[in-house]
């Protein structure tokens, strides 16, 4: 990895990562918390939808009622929202995606979209977290955040839809070598830590 090892220090590194794990499993919160450490931008495809939403663009609007139900905004939808996420000016130190890609099209879709460009991921780092520990943080999240998408019955679809469409690319990402494992169980603290260790050791 291009100058990971000083990684106190912002804006000396580029990255390039994926966060990959079920609904709850720290993704967000890690994210965020290396984004801001080391001035890379943090790309939540939920976040950003659920922006639109708000905004009651027509994407939220078509993406609201798929959301709620559970299932993955289309592929085509989201390669283009990130196609033009990737080209603002705050990612041009790196950035983490986190919620893309969720299916191996959007995966492959990926691939070759850094390519045209004469570029590649960094890292795939995968947030392993038991399922009842997902169940614990996804009902906690529910009623502080009320989300319309962490209603039970909407979250035990969207783990039902991650283990359908989305854990697949587990297998696809150590294929490639790019795949790095991490726990996402202790303390968001020690996570971080952790996550920093592993990133060192790339």
């Amino acid at each position: 990895m291009k100058g990971v090892v000083p990684l106190s220090h912002k804006k000396e590194i580029e990255m390039k990562l994926i966060f990959l794990g079920p609904p709850g499993a720290g993704k967000g919160t890690q994210g965020k918390a290396l984004a801001t450490k080391q001035g890379l931008a943090h790309i939540s495809t939920g976040d950003m939808l659920r922006a639109a939403i708000d905004a009651g663009s027509e994407i939220g609007k078509e993406a609201k009622s798929i959301m709620d139900s559970g299932q993955l905004v289309p592929d085509g939808l989201m390669v283009e929202i990130i196609r033009a996420r990737t080209k603002e000016s705050d990612c041009k130190a790196g950035y983490i995606l986190d919620g893309f890609p969720r299916t191996i099209p959007q995966a492959e879709a990926l691939k070759a979209m850094l390519a045209e460009s004469g570029e590649k991921l960094d890292a795939v780092i995968l947030f392993e977290v038991s399922e009842s520990d997902i169940q614990e943080r996804l009902a906690a999240r529910r009623a502080a955040e009320n989300r319309s998408d962490d209603e039970l019955s909407v979250q035990l679809e969207r783990l039902r839809v991650y283990r359908e469409k989305t854990a697949p690319l587990i297998d696809y990402y150590r294929s490639t070598g790019e795949l790095h494992s991490l726990s996402g169980a202790g303390s968001v603290d020690v996570v971080f830590a952790e996550l920093e260790n592993l990133l060192r050791g790339l």
